[in-house]
């Protein structure tokens, strides 16, 4: 077999212009390569610099995945020409990778050499160690059918006696699913974002020909079944003492008019993990038809407790009409928002000094996370209350400065508006200095409204809002919705007693299985 070398031509004009190639194309690739990992570093800071609001996460996440793919191109193109960069990258690789988990099933390959007769004297080599190496391998989607029989008996001496085991109960009587293939495409559809119609032409790749309409209706069977756990959730949540809420568009459709509605996700949130509280995080959403506060009322009737959102003026009729059950707190992030916004239009000396005061309050709640509720009251009025009323001199001494019709103007007009709920948190350290767990909340209902587009009717998004909470809450208490689904939907169909219903929530279902 030819090496490298032994290709190489004798004539040395040829051999000069080869290698003069080689290093142009070496400068072409470096500085190509030094031109992405600029853009990427540019992308990283609008991620998690000053500017971190520049760019939506998932805008971030598809630019870094282009770059990144970018340069992994070029890479692989630079290891065919340079054996010593393969190298270098090749043991990085190994060094910097991340350990296989030890439940996953392993598959032993051994390569044995052509021969293990020693080539000097031709006698049998023995084993002196070995190199051993494990890749990541993938099995496509493997669907199998489960066949149940149940046998008939019948006694030869007494007639018409049969004995047969009773048919185990399904969540589709007469259907094809089994309860875990039916959480597969609940997971699909509310975790993964895939439509339905998508998971239709994937399944149809495998040979399996199940239309739109019937994966429809399993989703919908499903949904019955888990409303109970999605109620006793809600219920738990209004039962807190503190929760976040807030809003989003669902566009439904609306056939009388040929066009889409708009409908609302109203969520309610509960994390308590910053300051160590007892309770499990989760979120809950509701459906209603619109965004009038009637809805926020009806959602929030039973709710007495600290309540943080944005301003929307819903939530402030809510604590107006119930001022010793509902405080309100308001979000220091949507009030530092308003100032970024001024600065998109141009710069603005004052913006960018609220963004800095702003700023050092979050500093201060770095420091602070994960301590009591005490402890955080205590380091907040010492350090964090002078900042606040600094800020608030500041913010008055500039409206008098500025023309009331301003974009800065109307930034802080709406700080000094929700002041007493801004100024909250100085004096609970349950409170949280924005509603981010919230509006984190919401990114999952925003990628699923990207996919779907829109739901298919009031119904369908009802049946969205009460998969998505238990899909999301899930997430919050690190259980695989998978699993989790699978298990209660059968649980469900066996006739679990509603009087143990709060065992089947994601958390309660964690403490069961995993505690």
């Amino acid at each position: 077999m030819e090496t490298a070398i032994e290709t190489l031509p004798d004539d040395p004009v040829l051999l000069r212009a080869m290698v003069l190639a080689m290093q142009s194309e070496l400068v072409f690739v470096k500085e190509q390569n030094a031109r992405l990992e600029l853009y990427l570093s540019q992308l990283q800071r609008m991620q998690f610099g000053k500017s971190s609001e520049k760019l939506d996460p998932d805008q971030f996440n598809l630019a870094l995945e282009d770059v990144e793919q970018a340069i992994a191109k070029i890479e692989a193109e630079d290891d065919k020409t340079n054996p010593e960069a393969k190298k270098a990258r090749s043991g990085k690789r190994r060094a910097d990778r991340a350990s296989l988990p030890v439940h996953l099933p392993r598959i032993d390959v051994v390569i044995e050499p052509d021969s293990t007769a020693c080539p000097c004297c031709n006698g049998p080599m023995h084993v002196i160690g070995e190199d051993c190496s494990s890749r990541l391998d993938v099995i496509p989607a493997q669907y199998q059918v489960i066949v149940t029989h149940r046998p008939k008996y019948a006694c030869r001496g007494c007639e018409g006696t049969i004995s047969q085991a009773a048919a185990p109960a399904r969540l589709i009587e007469g259907g094809l699913p089994t309860e875990r293939m039916v959480a597969s495409v609940l997971v699909a559809k509310y975790a993964d974002h895939l439509p339905l119609y998508r998971q239709e032409q994937i399944l149809a790749r495998q040979g399996i020909e199940i239309d739109r309409s019937t994966l429809a209706n399993w989703v919908g069977y499903a949904a019955a079944e888990l409303k109970p756990i999605w109620a006793e959730m809600r219920d738990d949540l209004l039962r807190s003492t503190k929760i976040f809420v807030d809003e989003t568009p669902a566009p439904v459709l609306d056939p009388g008019r040929g066009t889409t509605k708009t409908g609302y996700f109203w969520a309610i949130a509960r994390d308590d993990r910053p300051w160590g509280g007892d309770d499990p995080p989760a979120v809950v959403y509701t459906y209603a038809p619109g965004r009038g506060t009637n809805h926020a009322a009806s959602l929030l009737e039973d709710f007495a407790g600290v309540m943080q959102t944005d301003g929307y003026s819903a939530y402030k009729s809510i604590a107006s009409k119930k001022p010793n059950q509902v405080t309100l707190a308001h979000c220091w992030a949507h009030c530092r928002r308003k100032f970024f916004d001024v600065t998109k239009n141009g710069p603005s000396p004052i913006a960018d000094q609220a963004l800095e005061k702003i700023a050092a309050f979050y500093q201060i709640e770095k420091q602070i996370r994960g301590q009591n509720a005490e402890e955080r009251r205590s380091v907040r009025q010492e350090k964090t209350r002078p900042l606040l009323e600094d800020l608030k001199s500041w913010a008055e001494s500039r409206l008098a400065e500025v023309s009331g019709k301003s974009n800065i103007a109307k930034a802080i007009r709406y700080m000094l508006a929700h002041w007493i709920g801004l100024a909250r948190f100085l004096d609970d350290g349950r409170i949280e200095i924005d509603s981010n767990a919230v509006e984190r909340a919401m990114r999952p209902i925003a990628l699923n409204r990207k996919n779907a587009l829109f739901a298919g009717h009031d119904e369908g998004a009802e049946n969205w809002a009460m998969i998505a909470s238990l899909i999301e809450s899930c997430k919050l208490n690190d259980v695989n919705p998978a699993e989790y689904l699978a298990d209660v939907i059968t649980k469900l169909v066996n006739n679990w007693p509603n009087s143990r219903i709060t065992e089947l929530t994601p958390w309660g279902w964690a403490a069961q299985t995993q505690g």
